[in-house]
């Protein structure tokens, strides 16, 4: 079993999908008996609790997506500008995105 997950983390490490720190934590979580929270290399969307100004989502985005916190927070500001959609999105994913 565990030789197994070792397994599947090399080639999840190898095939680029799992970053040097990530395949170190998820292999010492492995070998100290730690169930699994999700599957390795998933992302999970979530609100950041660190990178935030006021509800965390556009930090939350930017870690999903792989972008800069200000690129996201900037793309809020613009869509609040056309019309106010920005500020609608925003709620809804404070209130639907969970905290990390």
């Amino acid at each position: 079993m565990i030789a197994t997950e070792l397994d599947r983390l090399a080639a999840l490490h190898s095939s680029g999908k799992l970053s040097d720190d990530e395949y170190q934590r998820a292999k010492a979580r492995v070998i100290e008996g730690e169930a699994p929270t999700a599957s390795p290399g998933a992302r999970l969307m979530r609100r950041s609790r660190q990178d935030r100004w006021l509800g965390g989502v556009c930090a939350g985005l930017a870690r999903y997506a792989g972008l800069e916190a200000w690129l996201v927070r900037l793309l809020f500001v613009a869509l609040l500008l056309m019309g106010g959609f920005g500020v609608l999105a925003y709620v809804l994913l404070w209130i639907f995105m969970p905290s990390e």
